[in-house]
């Protein structure tokens, strides 16, 4: 499965030179200007794993292929959007196409660089921003309300149901609660999801620091500063940084990161980020033609993890071969892990771990 992250932002926020720094051989348009980028700009990262590294040297892989996000760079947004402003419906409809959203938010004061709202305030753009996808899907569920009411006449159960949770949506949405905080049960959240709400989407809140901000950043105080709760998800970036990074070697880059006292990169640590708030995970397969980083839903059975490889493998499913990650390095591999009786054979009812390496047995 191939991940999508959006990025998106006011005008001059920063996610465009953020998105050309994290996807290295792109070019998007970074001007001073709003509405520079037009088309969403797209680029397709790998995912950085060094379990992927030492799997490939241990099998002695030809091969080593790593998992990969993509990233779409999305026209900045303004107020009115929802309506028709700036360019509109045109970037509320890219945000569908992503699994999650990374939303920068201008933190640096620089003067050279405008502010369509007139000055830095990171919590009124977050509040401009998700104001637009809630209007946006306000009007997604009062069309859908008006069908259901049409129907409802047929006294079918499910259409009540479902009437009776779009409007206590379409109550939640206009008191300014995004999709993504309303109460619902598992069943009714089956059923939001159907909807593919704008604001329903998992968020990473992006904090646009300067270069000097970085290093003393605090989560805490970044999310009391946009009004938001302690449970979401806040990373720093310093887009100029990352721009610096593509310039230099890992070894470089580990130095250069040091001296910010950093430890990994913005893109690390937002990708990071994307799998943690999605649910997911990875599995490895490896053998001398090619080491492989897979990902998948965490809590997934073992059929679920083979149709990510190729559909036929879950529809034809017998068997799965799984080494832990710890015990395939410890035991220099899968010969080593099968002497000493650490090679698995699991069946459907498996739960893929994270990290696990998989051989999958199928029928054609």
């Amino acid at each position: 499965m191939s991940l999508k992250v959006g990025i998106v932002g006011l005008p001059n926020a920063g996610k465009s030179t953020l998105f050309n720094a994290l996807v290295k051989n792109q070019s998007a348009p970074a001007e001073n200007f709003p509405f520079c980028t037009v088309e969403p700009n797209v680029g397709i990262v790998e995912v950085p794993d060094e379990r992927l590294d030492k799997i490939s040297e241990i099998a002695n892989s030809k091969k080593k292929i790593a998992a990969t996000v993509e990233f779409f760079d999305i026209a900045g947004l303004v107020r009115g959007a929802s309506k028709g402003e700036g360019l509109g419906n045109k970037f509320l409809g890219n945000i569908r196409e992503c699994a999650a959203i990374a939303m920068v938010l201008r933190f640096f004061d620089d003067e050279n660089v405008s502010h369509v709202e007139g000055g830095v305030d990171p919590k009124r753009d977050r509040e401009v921003l998700e104001t637009e996808l809630i209007l946006s899907d306000l009007e997604t569920v009062e069309k859908r309300i008006a069908k259901h009411k049409k129907n409802v006449k047929t006294g079918d159960k499910k259409i009540i149901k479902e009437l009776d949770i779009l409007e206590r949506l379409y109550k939640s949405l206009e008191n300014g609660k995004v999709a993504r905080l309303f109460p619902e049960t598992e069943e009714e959240r089956e059923f939001v999801s159907s909807l593919f709400l704008l604001s329903e989407k998992k968020i990473i809140f992006v904090a646009n620091v300067t270069e000097g901000e970085i290093s003393d950043f605090s989560a805490e105080q970044g999310k009391e500063r946009i009004g938001v709760d302690n449970q979401e998800t806040l990373i720093p970036v310093s887009a100029k940084i990352e721009a610096e990074l593509t310039e230099l070697s890992d070894e470089e880059k580990k130095e250069f990161l040091s001296d910010f006292n950093l430890e990994k990169s913005s893109l690390e640590n937002l990708i990071k980020a994307a799998y943690d708030i999605l649910g997911l995970e990875t599995f490895f397969t490896a053998g001398e033609k090619e080491s492989r980083a897979w990902t998948v839903k965490k809590n997934s059975l073992a059929p679920k993890a083979a149709g990510v490889i190729h559909t036929d493998f879950e529809k034809g499913f017998i068997r799965a071969e799984v080494i832990s990650y710890d015990d395939f390095i410890s035991c220099n591999g899968e010969s080593g892990a099968r002497e000493k009786g650490l090679l698995r054979i699991e069946g459907k009812d498996y739960t893929v771990k994270d990290g696990d390496i998989m051989h999958f047995r199928f029928n054609v």
